[in-house]
Formats: C-alpha cells, structure tokens, sequence
C-alpha cells in the first residue's frame, strides 16, 4: 500500500515522528504541495494524507487507485466528500485532538486582551518603569473576568470545556447553540438567542463549525448589539467573521477588542484589514499545534488508516 502525504510540515516540522505510518504501507512524505503537483504526487497512492492541500472531483478523477483520503485535521471542508463517495474512496478525519490546547489558546488571548501583558512587559523593557515615579503604572484599562459574562457560539467539546474554564474563573456563561443540552458539572450555564448572546456577554467566544447558517456569524448587526467593552475571541474558523466589519468596529470603538486565531484566507494579505486593526491580537492558527495535540492528531489518524485497512472504518465523514 502506497501513502503519500501531501503537506506533512504543519503536522510534524521536525520534532514527531512517522514511523506508525511506515508500519502500514509505503510511505512518501511532501511538505507542501502546490495545487498544480498534487495529481503527479498522488498518481500511484492507494492512500493520500492531507492537513489544507484541497482534494477536488477532479482531482479525485485522475487518481484511479486512490481508495482513501485521511484528512490531519478534524475540519474536512478541504475534501470533496460527495465525490469521495461516488468515487468508492473513504474519507476520514481526526475530531477531539486538540480540546485542551484551543481552550488555553482562548484563554491566553482573552488574558492578554484584558490584561495586556505584552505592551506591558514591552513598555518595563523599553525602560518606562524604571523612569516612572510610581510602583505601578498601566497603559490601558484593566478587566477582571470573575462576575463577567461569558458567551459561547457552539456547544461540543471545546465549547463545553471552555465553559468549565470561564466558570473556574468565576464568570457566568451564556451559550448559544442548535442543540442545547444539560451537561453534567454546568447545570448553571444558560441556553439564550444568538441576538441575546451578542447582547449580554463580555466575551464572545467562537466554537462552531462553518456552516452555511454560521458563515458571516459575526457582522454589523451581531457587532452593533455587543457592549462597548466586550470582546470577541475567534479560534473557530475564519469564515465566522466578516472581516470588515470586525476592522471597523475595532476601530471605531464600538467594542474593544479581538483576539483571532484564523482568518477567512490563511495566511492572509499584506493589506489584510484586521493586520492594522485597533485592540486586534492575531496569532497564525496555532491552537492545534501544541506537540501534545499534534502527538494525539498523528496517532488518531494512524489507527484510522488501520482500522481502514483492517476493513472496520472509523471516524469516516462521507
């Protein structure tokens, strides 16, 4: 069985190892391929691995012997599923991998937001501290999330365990979701309208999947009805936001800040609109990537293959 893996340098740059891959096939390994290659790179591959590398029906055409797509990432929307099954071709993911990590990743984005600890620890090294008068000084207002609401976008299990640690904070949760539903240990979290949500939280914290109903989430109208002081918190997908709006409600004032893990195009243009924005904290979709989420992604997706070969499918998402 040949594997190929498309763009592995995301999933491993150096520091895992692919030796479970070797033990069931063939293995090539690309570390990024341009969408002109893939159809020559895949040509001979019983099997094809892909993190962001997109696998069309046209593609999927011209690959004959491919009779598996595992997609290293828990998002798929890079895979053309229904084609995948006219094409006899199982496409699987890895869901749950990175729970842990995207919630301390919210969390270090709504700290810094609220705390702003690098223009802080910036202005202590630029020397401002030793030249002040005082023991103390602050470059902006500082907010304490204890008593603060919390409002989360999507209740599976990041959105749940970001409730347990807003509540382990002292906030209050708010959750809008299509499925509301009593989970044991936050009985107290409060099922409300996206409209309410938007309305009532300090934070707004994104964790849905990208639907047609939750593209666009957040825009003029759902920024216009948030507090002046809130913030938004996106480490959900890029396509939640309208990008423009979000830049000129930041800049406007109208809330306060954002912290952002994805974009609508990763990475984005130089002139991309939120880069220059006002009290807009970016990082570069790194809230999967700690090596314990990427040591859990790589096994997951190893015992995918296998069971595939073993012919007891899991995780199968077409």
């Amino acid at each position: 069985m040949r594997i190929v893996v498309l763009d592995g340098f995301t999933l491993n740059p150096g520091d895992l190892d692919w030796a479970e891959f070797n033990t069931l096939g063939e293995l090539i390994v690309y570390e990024r391929t341009a969408r002109e290659d893939i159809v020559n790179r895949a040509l001979r591959a019983d099997v094809v691995l892909t993190n962001k590398t997109p696998i069309s029906a046209e593609i999927m055409a011209k690959l004959p012997q491919l009779q598996y797509i595992g997609v290293l990432a828990t998002g798929y929307n890079v895979v053309d599923t229904e084609a995948a099954a006219e094409h006899d071709i199982v496409v699987t993911n890895v869901p749950d991998y990175s729970t842990h990590s995207v919630v301390q990743l919210v969390f270090a984005l709504m700290l810094e937001l609220t705390y702003h600890v690098t223009a802080h620890s910036s202005a202590v090294h630029s020397g401002r501290w030793s030249a002040g008068p005082d023991f103390t000084f602050s470059l902006h207002p500082l907010m304490e999330l204890s008593g603060k609401t919390m409002g989360i976008v999507g209740y599976g299990q990041i959105g749940q365990q970001v409730a347990r640690a807003a509540l382990a904070f002292g906030m209050k949760v708010v959750v809008h979701t299509r499925t509301p539903k009593v989970v044991p240990g936050l009985e107290s979290v409060a099922f409300v309208s996206n409209s309410e949500l938007f309305r009532s939280a300090d934070v707004v914290s994104l964790h849905c999947p990208l639907t047609q109903d939750t593209t666009g989430l957040v825009n003029q109208r759902t920024l216009g009805l948030m507090k002046r002081s809130a913030i938004l918190i996106n480490t959900a997908r890029g396509g939640h936001v309208v990008e423009q709006d979000l830049a000129n409600a930041l800049n406007s004032g109208r809330i306060a800040g954002a912290g952002l893990d994805v974009l609508s195009v990763e990475p984005p243009a130089v002139d991309h609109p939120l880069l220059h924005a006002a009290n807009c904290t970016i990082t570069p979709h790194i809230g999967w990537a700690t090596v314990e989420a990427r040591k859990r992604l790589m096994g997951i997706a190893a015992d995918n293959l296998r069971s595939f070969i073993q012919g007891d499918v899991c995780n199968q998402v077409n």
